[in-house]
C-alpha cells in the first residue's frame, strides 16, 4: 500500500490487525486512547472482536481467556492502567500464554500527568507482578519501528508462549510519521497452537492453570519458566549502536525510545561544532537487556552519559553492564518534561570539560 501518514497510536492498532490479531480487550486512558478508538472502528471491518472492559483488571483477565483459546490477543494501556493489570499478567506468564501488551507511558507516580515519560522502565523490566516471571519488553524510537515491533511482539509471544510488552511514551503515541506496513499475516498461516483450549472432542483435554498446591509441581513450573527466559536472553537481545565505529569515543550516550532520537541529534551537533566523537547506544529490547553489547561499546568511550525521561531507571542496567570500568553520568527530566538536543549537548560539554 506504500507509506501512509499515521498517528502512532493508530499505526499500532493497524499493525496489530496486520499481524493477525482479531481480539482486543482494554480500557481507555490517555495518551493511548486512540488505539482502542481506532480498533473499535477497524475490527468490524476485518471480523475482529473489540471489547471495552469495565476496568483494566477485567481487561487483562479477558486477555487471559482469549489467549487460552489460541487467539492472538492485544491490550493497550498507559502507566496506571498497566499497574492494575499486574496480577493478571503474572497468571498469564505462569500459564505460558502468548499475549501482547502496549504501554504508552505517561508521567507519574500516581495519576501524574498525560505528558510523555519513561518512568515505567523498572515496572516493565524488573517486576510488575508477583513471582518469578519476566516480560519481553521492546522499545520503539519511531512510529515505523513501533509498527515493526508490534509484528515482532506477536511472533515472539507465540514462539515462546509468553507475554510481550511494546513500551513507548506519549510522543510515540501522539506523533504522526509516514509508515510502511509489512505484509498482512493471514489467519490460516499463523502458528498452530495444539495446547489451546478449543474443546476436547476427540482428544485429551488441555489444561491451563497457574495454581499448584504441591510444592514440587510449582517448583517445576518455575524451572520451566526459567529455562524459557534463559533461551530468550540468549537469542532475543536487540540494540542499535549509532556513530560507534572506530576504537575511540569521547563519550557514549545511552538512551532508549524517542529519547535516543533526541540524543542522536545532540551527538551530530557536537561532531559538527566541537569535533567530538559521540556514540549513542540504544537498547531496543529493554528485557532482555543487551549488557554485553553495551559493555563492548562502553569500553571505547572516556565517559558515559545516560539520558532518560525519568529520575534514572535504566541507569541501573547501564551500571551493571559497565561494572565500574567507566565513569557514568546521568541526566534526566520527568513529569512530562522532555530533554531537548540542546540540553543533552550542554550536559555532554559539561562532562567532557
Amino acid at each position: 500500500m506504500g507509506k501512509v501518514l499515521m498517528k502512532g497510536c493508530e499505526a499500532i492498532g493497524e499493525a496489530a490487525i496486520r499481524a493477525g490479531c482479531r481480539n482486543f480487550f482494554g480500557y481507555p486512558i490517555t495518551p493511548q486512547t486512540e488505539v482502542p478508538e481506532y480498533l473499535a472502528k477497524r475490527f468490524p471491518e476485518v471480523g475482529g472482536e473489540f471489547v471495552q472492559a469495565e476496568s483494566e483488571v477485567a481487561a487483562i483477565n479477558m486477555l487471559y481467556g482469549g489467549a487460552g483459546t489460541g487467539k492472538r490477543v492485544l491490550t493497550t494501556s498507559s502507566s496506571p492502567g498497566i499497574s492494575l493489570m499486574a496480577e493478571g499478567v503474572s497468571y498469564i506468564a505462569a500459564c505460558h500464554l502468548p499475549v501482547v501488551m502496549v504501554n504508552i507511558v505517561r508521567a507519574g507516580p500516581g495519576l501524574g500527568g498525560i505528558l510523555p515519560a519513561q518512568s515505567d522502565y523498572l515496572q516493565a523490566t524488573k517486576g510488575h507482578g508477583h513471582g518469578d516471571y519476566k516480560l519481553v519488553v521492546l522499545a520503539p524510537s519511531s512510529v515505523q519501528e513501533a509498527v515493526e515491533l508490534i509484528y515482532e511482539a506477536f511472533e515472539l509471544a507465540d514462539h515462546y508462549r509468553t507475554p510481550v510488552m511494546v513500551m513507548g511514551d506519549g510522543m510515540i503515541g501522539q506523533m504522526m510519521e509516514p509508515v510502511d506496513f509489512p505484509p498482512q499475516r493471514e489467519l490460516d498461516e499463523l502458528p498452530a497452537k495444539p495446547w489451546a483450549i478449543t474443546g476436547a472432542k476427540g482428544r485429551a483435554p488441555n489444561i491451563i492453570n497457574s495454581l499448584y498446591l504441591k510444592e514440587d509441581a510449582c517448583h517445576a513450573n518455575n524451572v520451566a519458566l526459567k529455562k524459557k527466559y534463559d533461551e530468550i536472553v540468549k537469542k532475543e537481545k536487540r540494540w542499535e549502536a549509532y556513530a560507534c565505529r572506530g576504537e575511540k569515543l569521547d563519550a557514549l550516550v545511552v538512551a532508549y525510545g524517542t529519547m535516543a532520537r533526541i540524543c542522536k541529534t545532540a551527538a551530530d551537533e557536537l561532531k559538527s561544532e566541537d569535533k567530538k566523537k559521540i556514540g549513542v547506544f540504544r537498547p531496543i529490547s529493554l528485557w532482555p537487556f543487551p549488557y554485553e553489547a553495551l559493555a563492548k561499546e562502553a569500553m571505547k568511550a572516556k565517559r558515559i552519559l545516560v539520558v532518560e525521561m525519568s529520575m534514572g531507571q535504566m541507569l541501573e542496567d547501564v551500571k551493571l553492564a559497565v561494572l565500574g570500568k567507566r565513569p557514568i553520568d546521568f541526566y534526566g527530566l520527568t513529569g512530562g518534561l522532555v530533554p531537548s538536543p540542546d540540553d543533552v549537548t550542554r550536559e555532554l560539554r559539561k562532562i567532557l570539560d
